[in-house]
């Protein structure tokens, strides 16, 4: 049994090779500017993942990753500063990395509640933006350092949030959502009408400022090199994702863990066995609702202007389209998801206008032809001894 599980040599150098070249990829991806070469290398890649789901490498080169996953974390913050040290000086690219690691970051809270929990919320862009508009406030109107701003904005986003523990921990299924539904067409609301928040034209939020440095000036390396701003915002954003994602996965694979799961699969079963279900709820909603925030707050400082018209209800689909592409309860695909819905409409201009139908058109066709996801959570299972795999 053993030795099936262990991974041998050969696919690891696989897996090396395909990060290399998924790295090479997502490079030209954000490079090209011409549609036609842009769909050119989005077919090609469709085409290729086809042919290695096929024929069967592409589950190999997985099995491999899941079994070393330290060898996997180390892959993708490689690629990730490959990535964003061939794009130095390109604001525009490097925002759009930023993006997609916000995203990511905000999903990380949102797959605690979905994937894990079974708590539904659909109000996600609310909480995004509860801890943006703090960024905001603080930034402006206090001498609260910004690393610490970043935190109560995720402290924020959990307290407000339990203006809903009462009535989801009342609720199921659909009626759950329809409250939180109703809370983000609430908090857009609020915020078109507060003035003191900005009212409809929002509000700046002050950079980001660590000892004295200000995020918002370019960095120079000698006379000749000179780093984008958001080269700062982004080594920030990939600390802060790292130390998120570490205590994902530590829930995950806790008997905290094995609590939600045991939630999600049956609240009935579970608490007949003697689980507390309002405590492990309202434990999924508030760690939730605090990465959420920590993301908002970055992202208000990343793009320096909140505004309502930001944080709105179909936003928060965006983040729950991310959460069913990239596979409930699956923290790797939320990164390929996340890249997918945040880079495609950007580099296919013709689509832009019409992103919102894409990502309808998306959802539906993915819980129809594969509702687990493009990268299924695997199987929760222990051996003897706690092991699991």
């Amino acid at each position: 049994m053993q030795d099936e599980l262990k991974p041998t040599g050969k696919p690891l150098w696989q897996a090396l090779i395909g990060a290399v070249l998924t790295t090479v990829y997502l490079i030209l991806l954000l490079k090209v500017e011409e549609q036609s070469e842009v769909i050119g290398l989005l077919a090609g890649g469709a085409v290729l993942l086809l042919l290695l789901t096929k024929t069967g490498h592409l589950g190999g080169i997985g099995n491999t990753l899941h079994s070393r996953e330290g060898a996997l974390n180390l892959l993708v913050i490689l690629g990730t500063l490959a990535i964003v040290g061939f794009f130095y000086e390109d604001h525009f690219t490097l925002l759009l990395i930023a993006t997609v690691m916000l995203y990511v970051l905000a999903t990380l809270g949102l797959n605690l509640q979905f994937g894990f929990a079974g708590v539904l919320n659909f109000a996600g862009a609310s909480f995004f933006g509860i801890g943006a508009y703090t960024a905001a406030v603080l930034g402006a109107h206090t001498a609260v350092p910004s690393l610490l701003i970043i935190l109560v904005g995720g402290v924020m986003a959990a307290l407000i949030g339990c203006v809903l523990l009462l009535p989801v921990l009342r609720t199921r299924g659909h009626y759950a959502a329809v409250v939180t539904i109703a809370f983000a067409l609430l908090f857009k609301t609020f915020l078109e009408v507060n003035d003191i928040l900005g009212g409809p034209q929002g509000l700046q939020v002050p950079s980001m400022k660590v000892f004295g440095w200000d995020f918002n000036n370019n960095v120079a390396l000698g006379d000749s090199v000179e780093l984008s701003f958001y080269f700062s915002y982004i080594i920030v954003i990939l600390l802060v994702l790292i130390a998120a994602f570490v205590l994902v996965r530590r829930v995950e694979r806790s008997w905290i863990g094995l609590n939600l799961d045991a939630l999600r699969l049956d609240e009935t079963a579970a608490s007949c066995f003697g689980l507390n279900i309002v405590r492990w709820k309202v434990t999924a909603f508030l760690l939730g609702n605090f990465l959420i925030g920590i993301a908002g707050a970055l992202y208000g400082m990343v793009g320096g202007f909140v505004a309502p018209t930001s944080f709105t209800f179909a936003d928060s689909l965006i983040l729950v389209s991310i959460i069913l592409l990239g596979g409930i309860g699956n923290v790797w695909g939320l990164i390929v998801a996340a890249a997918i819905v945040v880079i495609v409409p950007e580099k296919l201009q013709a689509i832009q206008e019409y992103r919102f139908l894409l990502f309808g058109g998306l959802v539906m066709m993915m819980l129809l032809f594969r509702p687990e996801g493009l990268l299924p959570r695997s199987v929760r299972r222990y051996f003897p001894g706690g092991a699991e795999r």
